[in-house]
């Protein structure tokens, strides 16, 4: 490999390394509602209370549809478990009951920013290699002891990735993993071959 493909290939990890980092900043916002002091607070107070993780509301979510994303939230002081689903080019958010993980109801995501995102989030999963319950599961293992209170995918330059936000203590954490790593891994050995 010549110099000049190394350093096109270095320059290119760098921006590639540089846009993930802004967009993982730019994914704080993942609690779109509860992103005020409250909302946050009201989590950090309620999700313990929850008897059911994020990943059994997602499986309970599988019988309407394929989950797209899942997220804990406060709604009018209380703590409810939202997955986004996409079944036959509709999306729809099935509110799971997190306490016995049954699914109390279904609504169907029809306009405005839900719309937006339920379609940002399907494209990213059409995309993935992996499922979001896998990818959950995997990051999981890393974080123990946390407690796992949204996963949102979406894709950057073109891949998918999903950001999970992490309760441990009082503290929120969020990790972006890709979600399809060998699509990455084939890009960047053809880019290495020229």
């Amino acid at each position: 490999m010549t110099r000049r493909k190394m350093l096109l290939v270095t320059a290119g990890a760098t921006v590639l390394g540089l846009a993930a980092l802004i967009g993982l900043a730019d994914h704080n916002s993942i609690f779109a509602d509860d992103d005020d002091d409250e909302g946050r607070e009201g989590l950090i107070k309620l999700l313990d209370t929850s008897k059911v993780n994020l990943q059994q509301g997602v499986a309970a979510s599988e019988q309407q549809g394929k989950p797209i994303s899942a997220k804990f939230e406060v709604d009018d002081g209380k703590l409810q478990l939202s997955v986004y689903a996409a079944k036959e080019d509709k999306f729809f958010e099935v509110l799971i009951n997190y306490m016995t993980g049954q699914v109390l109801r279904i609504e169907p995501v029809t306009e405005g920013d839900d719309l937006a995102a339920a379609s940002s989030q399907s494209a990213a999963m059409a995309a993935a290699k992996t499922t979001l319950k896998e990818a959950v599961d995997k990051a999981v293992l890393q974080s123990a002891n946390a407690r796992v209170a949204s996963a949102m995918p979406s894709l950057k330059d073109g891949r998918p990735v999903v950001s999970i936000a992490f309760l441990e203590g009082e503290q929120f954490k969020t990790v972006e993993t890709a979600l399809g790593l060998r699509a990455l891994i084939q890009t960047q050995s053809a880019i290495l071959r020229s």
